[in-house]
């Protein structure tokens, strides 16, 4: 064999002719000679192997030319073939090249079809992936289409197919075959060909999903053998980014590639490599990507997760792109370092370097917490929350990193918000102080420990060591020196005597002087060697030898040399005459070493401990206060309109609940309300958390859960209002509703509590009655099997004392009615001679006489349990108005003789007065309290009567329609004609039979309930005359009883509203008692509902209460004045502009309400819109005062609501139109104001335009002008250059009319136009031809222009100033019949039926 296979560019190549000995193929077969070919080139395969291929190469060559003509058959008979071939040289090479025997030539051979066979089937592969994918796009099936069997059995085939290919292909290229090649270096080529083959593969946009991961992990196999082995490295790199950069969804899949390289194949320098290519990528080339961005993004958080500490080295490389303009690079970025601080760089083990790397990634991630770009925001603190997790966040960055995560909780967007609340409840989660953060619980131990702590340093400061250096110790460190000094000073005296003599003679006087013997001179030399003074120490020395030559302590010194200078010298420092050194000294010249001695010091490490624990103690305290803080913000989250959000906040409040932390509970409470929400997912969120707070407890036994469980609910019950017991019923009866063990104990539990055989708190006794009556909500036989055990316990003899356990039972037993039950079956009553009716009728008239003041809302409750659950409630509740009353009348004139015997025994000079007083107090809370319960029971008997009695009634004739359609047809014709027209006669079929029953019922509230032989109408008199007089009784109780009590009487019949409206409206207006105006506001609301042509002509009264003194009042009449006008009661006029100035109320509360008053009135198709000129009047009004900081801040909130261009249109003319009518600057101003806070459009700017004339002449005002100049700064940005140069001209026109005036302008104008006219005289046209679109004469009377005049209307007489006083004609204190509204426009009243159903 002379040629040699070189692997071509194209495939079209090889029938080109090549260069000298390069392989060209010769006969390219015909697509219907293909078979036959295969046919022999299997036979072959099986005579010779796998070097058959050299001969049959054309054959499948052909194969690949003729692609689209030949079968799918044929190409996998190929395929099939070129598999084995490959395969063969997988068994046969390894032996071969390992021997050695190959020569050249059959070197060559091998090499050749090796070539052969891997270009063939590489080649062909890609043209079968090709054609799978077509394929997948012809018969992609549309909506609601099949997709074919046969194009889904075909991918399906070739799936299998194209795994069996790589497999062979691994096997072989696993093997060392670099031997075939001269000098092993394998040509490019035929690494180009396998790699491309492999990267064709991967563009199948099925590669990543999962039934593709057995062929997905051969690829990225087999492409690491080509780095490791065939040096891919460079195009592995570059190949990758391509990818990326054109195929969005294979970042996971190079993501994993580049990881199993690094790992499996130990490549790390790619990781480096693509990570360098990256980050080298300026913004304007990742701007132009598009995709590819996103792919970067997602290829690098992928790669994070899974070689995390390869990447470290070149994360720098990527931080260019936090400054970058790409969002998703910075999020990608972010992601990399969070895996990094989590799976490498965690730990206290960590050396220095690692330390400031964690520390600098720390620092970066926390300034993109503050990133421009909320996804970015949303994150990283995503990063910070699995830092958090992980328990990968130093103790020192727990505070920093809590604040900015708070900081967040405002944030506008919702996601960066549900990631700040996430992130602080895995701080509370994973924290690592303790499982309770209450502050206050924290608090005792810290003091206890810090008064430890503060003991033991004061005893290690009374026990302050001396430090004693010991001589020897010093004496070698100086010695060094002295020797010098030693030795200078002998060669001295040695070299000239005179020096020496000359220099002593101060020494010699010190020694002769004062009696100095040999000790003081010893001492001395001591102390000049202490202070570093060492030539005078060897003077002084010298000298005292010889004077004392015979002394012990210069003896030494017989031979005068270096070493007995030394050793005297080292004698006198180190003797038992040496004083041992103070600290001062010690601190002034310090030894090179030290002993130290310490007598009965504390131990250190004692010390240390007690302070970690100290400090450990104060950073559970600071934690669990800046926990404490962050409550009352994400409270206010759980009303949130985003879900996500609410549910979120609701996890929150579990989880510091569970960790005990302050004021938990006030959240758990918060979001109880939501169990009513709409959302499914947000009520499923709330029932979720109460059953794990609450309805999960943990114990040993059964009893010990239930006990556990009562105890938390109680908690919870504990000073919890009305409105928070009936939500939480709807989560506790679902639990009792499940019949289990533990619900049984449950219920024993709270009997025990309740009656008293467990020693409990009132308060407890309370919440077990009230828990009883959730769950008899679920089963009625837990109350009505136990209803002795309630009358004796509460309702009986000792009732007095607590009337709330009393009122708490009666909730409890009203669970058991049909109103709270909504059952439709046979009503539900107990005779009126049972125990329990008897003991109420007791407890409320005996209470009547006293004076608690639990008192009140025990009987509303329990007037209310009489008429839901007796059989004959009238009957009863009018002998308790008889006892009561008399009980009253008895008391007065047991007062009133006792104030006899007083007056008869007490001297003349005693002053009687205060018990007089005293004693008409006393009856004055007792009438209240009588006139209370007679207002109650007429309320609750019109009740009774419209929903009791009418539910019967109906239920009643629907038992008698079904007893009549159950007898059949022969008896309904027998009566049919008969009972037909007699039913039609009286109106009782169908609807109509529901009316006459309505009507019915009215008849006998008009005329039965206030008749002369009725009870009620007994007590009418005194309220009207307690209500009118409030000189005679200025009784707080006894006037807010009786305006209470007259509005629930005039719910009776629309006489008795007719009769009293008047008084009650000048109740509501003149009364000094806020909590009078405020309860007269709801029983107003309430009768709108009930009579509104009665009502209407005082709307503007009960609007005017908005502007009340008394915020209490504003606030219950701006609650019901939104319930009353969104719910269509009232209509919608001009006056609603006192409710939009409640949006700058003081009072939080208040503002909130306007607020959601005006969200909720838009969402109404118009409303605002319609209303907006006349709340701008009204507020403009000078007469109101209003200033323009408030004006303007109410219009902005206003004008967010004009959302559509036609409306802007039509306000901008209305709105111009009023600068007409506007009569003052500060008018003007505001109008103006106003025309800027519109969204102006361009349909808009040119009614603008249009009404130049309505506001040109007053545009010398600043106030004017500014807002106008406004509206064109904000129309010329972003505008088309057309509309632009309208704009700008606009703007000229502005600036000139407000420089020089309009009458100016004008002036000029005109001088214009006739100098004009002078010049080029205009033709005279017929005056009888007017001209189309213009102003038929341009000659205006001077009074069209002038602002119109409003009409005089006749003056309404001006309201007498009344004052309330105690004179006998209080009568006029009510209104006067012209001071009463006339009804001007009916409102029509739905039908009696509608409002019964309601």
């Amino acid at each position: 064999m002379s040629w040699e296979f070189n692997i071509p560019v194209c495939v079209a190549d090889l029938v080109k002719p090549g260069g000298m000995g390069q392989y060209v193929v010769q006969d390219v077969q015909m697509p219907k000679d293909l078979p036959s070919c295969l046919k022999s080139f299997k036979a072959a395969m099986r005579s010779q192997g796998p070097l058959c291929i050299l001969e049959h190469f054309d054959t499948v060559y052909s194969v690949l030319q003729q692609g689209s003509h030949v079968d799918l058959t044929v190409k996998e008979d190929a395929l099939e073939l070129l598999v084995q071939v490959i395969r063969g040289f997988s068994v046969a090479l390894p032996s071969l090249l390992l021997s050695g025997s190959l020569s050249a030539v059959d070197r060559r051979h091998h090499l050749n079809a090796v070539k052969m066979g891997v270009f063939l089937l590489c080649k062909l592969t890609e043209s079968l992936e090709s054609d799978s994918y077509r394929q997948s796009i012809v018969t992609a099936p549309g909506k609601g289409s099949k997709k074919s069997k046969s194009g889904s059995e075909g991918m399906v085939q070739w799936d299998s197919e194209r795994y069996t290919v790589l497999l062979s292909l691994t096997q072989l290229l696993q093997l060392d075959i670099r031997p075939l090649w001269s000098l092993s270096l394998v040509e490019e080529e035929f690494v180009s060909c396998v790699t491309c083959c492999c990267y064709k593969l991967l563009e199948n946009p099925h590669i990543s999903h999962v039934k593709s991961k057995p062929a997905r992990d051969s690829i990225i196999h087999l492409l690491g053998v080509m780095i490791k082995k065939y040096n891919h490295m460079l195009g592995a790199r570059v190949k990758v980014i391509q990818l990326l950069q054109h195929f969005e969804q294979l970042a996971g899949v190079c993501a994993q590639a580049v990881a199993s390289w690094s790992s499996e194949f130990g490549i790390k320098a790619i990781v480096g490599e693509i990570m360098r290519e990256i980050g080298q990528k300026s913004s304007e080339e990742l701007s132009r990507e598009g995709s590819g961005v996103r792919a970067f993004s997602g290829f690098l958080s992928e790669l994070s997760t899974l070689v995390p500490d390869v990447m470290i080295p070149n994360v720098s490389v990527l931080l260019t792109h936090l400054e970058g303009e790409s969002p998703s690079m910075r999020v990608a970025v972010c992601e990399v370092l969070g895996e990094v601080l989590v799976r490498v760089l965690s730990g206290d083990k960590l050396e220095d370097s690692a330390r400031a790397d964690r520390d600098r990634f720390l620092d970066t991630l926390q300034e993109h917490i503050h990133d421009t770009h909320s996804h970015v925001r949303a994150r990283v603190l995503q990063v910070y929350t699995r830092i958090v997790n992980s328990k990968a966040l130093p103790l020192c960055r727990y505070t920093e990193v809590m604040e900015l995560a708070v900081g967040r909780l405002g944030d506008k967007s919702v996601n960066v918000c549900k990631s700040a609340i996430q992130l602080l409840a895995a701080f509370i989660a994973h924290n690592p102080y303790s499982c309770k953060l209450s502050s206050a619980d924290l608090r005792k131990p810290l003091d206890k420990e810090m008064a430890k702590l503060k003991e033991m340093k004061d005893k290690v400061k009374e026990k302050t060591p001396v430090t004693v250096i010991g001589a020897d110790e010093l004496w070698a460190a100086m010695e060094p020196e002295v020797l010098q000094t030693v030795q200078a000073q002998l060669e001295s005296s040695s070299e000239g005597e005179s020096c020496v003599e000359g220099g002593a003679d101060q020494y010699e006087e010190f020694i002769e002087g004062e009696e100095r013997n040999d000790r003081c001179t010893a001492v001395q030399i001591a102390q000049f060697l202490r202070g570093s003074k060492y030539r005078q120490a060897v003077h002084l020395c010298l000298q005292a030898h010889n004077h004392f030559p015979e002394s012990e302590f210069f003896s030494a010194m017989s031979t005068l040399n270096t070493d007995s200078v030394m050793a005297t010298l080292a004698q006198l420092f180190t003797g038992p005459m040496q004083e041992p050194l103070t600290e001062t000294q010690v601190e002034e010249h310090p030894p090179t070493s030290t002993q130290i001695q310490m007598e009965d010091i504390l131990d250190d490490g004692e010390l240390k401990k007690q302070e970690m624990l100290v400090q450990y103690l104060k950073d559970t305290e600071s934690f669990a206060l800046q926990v404490e803080r962050t409550i009352s913000i994400i409270n206010n989250l759980l009303y949130w309109k985003t879900t996500t959000v609410v549910q979120e906040a609701v996890q929150f409040c579990v989880t510091v609940c569970e960790f005990s932390v302050a004021d938990s509970l006030s959240g758990v409470r918060k979001m109880l309300p939501l169990v009513w929400s709409a959302d499914t997912s947000v009520k499923e969120s709330v029932l979720h958390a109460y059953k794990r707070l609450y309805l999960n407890p943990q114990g040993d036994s059964t009893r010990a859960k239930a006990q556990t469980l009562v105890d938390s609910l109680s908690a919870l019950m504990v000073d919890a209002s009305l409105g928070t017991i009936q939500c939480l019923e709807e989560i506790v009866q679902e639990f009792f509703g499940c019949d289990g063990v533990l619900q049984s104990s449950v219920v024993q539990v709270l009997w025990e509590r309740f009656s008293g055989k467990r020693e409990t708190s009132n308060l407890h006794r309370r919440a077990a009655v009230l828990l009883l009556g959730m769950a008899a909500r679920a089963e009625r036989e837990v109350i009505l099997s136990n209803l002795d055990t309630l009358c004796s316990v509460a309702l009986e003899e000792n009732v007095t004392e607590d009337y709330l356990l009393a009122r708490d039972t009666v909730l409890s037993i009203c669970n058991i009615t049909d109103h709270v039950r909504q059952s439709k079956a046979s009503p539900f009553r107990l005779p009126m001679d049972h125990q329990l009716f008897s003991c109420l009728t007791r407890a409320i008239s005996d209470g009547v006489i006293l004076t608690d003041p639990q008192w009140q809302s025990f009987m509303e409750q329990a007037v209310r349990l009489i008429y839901f659950l007796s059989e004959s409630p009238d009957v009863l509740c009018s002998h308790l108005l008889q006892r009561s009353t008399r009980l009253l009348l008895e008391q007065i004139n047991e007062n009133r003789e006792k104030n006899k015997v007083q007056v008869a025994e007490t001297n003349q000079s005693q002053d009687p007065t205060q018990d007089l007083e005293q004693s008409e107090q006393v009856n004055s809370v007792c009438l209240a309290q009588l006139l209370s319960l007679c207002g109650c029971v007429a309320f609750w008997q019109v009740s009774y009567l419209e929903r009791s009695v009418s539910t019967e009634l109906r239920r009643r004739r629907g038992e008698r329609e079904q007893k009549e359609e159950a007898k059949g047809p022969e008896s309904k014709t027998k009566q049919g004609s008969n009972d037909s027209c007699m039913e039609e006669e009286l109106g009782l079929t169908g609807a109509s039979a529901e009316d006459t029953e309505a009507e019915l019922i009215r008849k006998i509230c008009e005329t039965e309930l206030l008749s002369d032989d009725n009870l009620l109408r007994v007590f009418v008199p005194v309220l009207v005359k307690v209500c009118s007089s409030p000189g005679h009784y200025p009784h707080p109780q006894l006037t807010t009883a009786a305006c209470l009590a007259l509005s629930q009487y005039m719910m009776i019949s629309p006489g008795m509203c007719m009769d009293h409206i008047r008084l009650l409206f000048t109740v509501l207006e003149r009364s000094p008692l806020p909590i009078v105006r405020a309860n007269a506001i709801i029983a107003l609301g309430d009768l709108t509902v009930r009579f509104p042509n009665i009502l209407e002509p005082w709307t503007p009264n009960l609007y005017a209460r908005l502007s009340d003194d008394d915020s209490s009042v504003r606030l219950t009449a701006v609650t019901v004045l939104t319930q009353l006008v969104l719910k269509d009661v009232l209509k919608v006029k001009g006056q609603v502009s006192e409710v939009a100035v409640l949006l700058l109320d003081p009072e939080p509360h208040i503002a909130s309400l306007a607020l959601n008053f005006f969200n909720e009135l838009a969402a109404k198709d118009n409303a605002i819109y319609n209303l907006l000129p006349d709340i701008i009047s009204r507020l403009s009004d000078p007469q109101r005062g209003m200033n323009e900081e408030d004006f303007n801040t109410i219009m902005k909130q206003l004008f967010s609501y004009i959302t559509k261009e036609r409306q802007t249109e039509s306000l901008v003319e209305k709105l111009c139109q009023r600068f007409r009518t506007a009569k003052t600057e500060r008018q003007w101003s505001d109008l103006a104001v106003s025309l800027s806070l519109l969204s102006m459009c361009e349909r808009g700017f040119k009614r603008l335009q249009e009404c130049w004339e309505c506001y040109s002449d007053k545009l010398t005002e600043p106030g004017v002008y500014q807002p106008l100049l406004s509206i064109a700064a904000k129309l010329r940005r972003g505008a088309k250059q057309q509309f632009k140069a309208q704009v700008e001209e606009f703007e000229k026109k502005l600036t000139v009319v407000h420089t020089k005036g309009l009458e100016n302008v004008e002036r000029e104008a005109e001088c214009n136009e006739e100098s004009q006219t002078t010049l080029t005289p205009l033709p005279v046209r017929s005056a009888h031809k007017p001209r189309r679109g213009r102003a038929k004469s341009s000659a205006v009377d001077d009074s069209d222009l002038m602002t119109p005049k409003q009409q005089k209307h006749s003056q309404r007489r001006p309201r007498k100033p009344i004052t309330f006083s105690s004179d006998e004609e209080e009568e006029d204190a009510v209104m006067q019949e012209s001071e009463t509204p006339k009804v001007t426009t009916p409102i029509s009243r739905t039908s009696r039926r509608t409002r019964l159903r309601h």
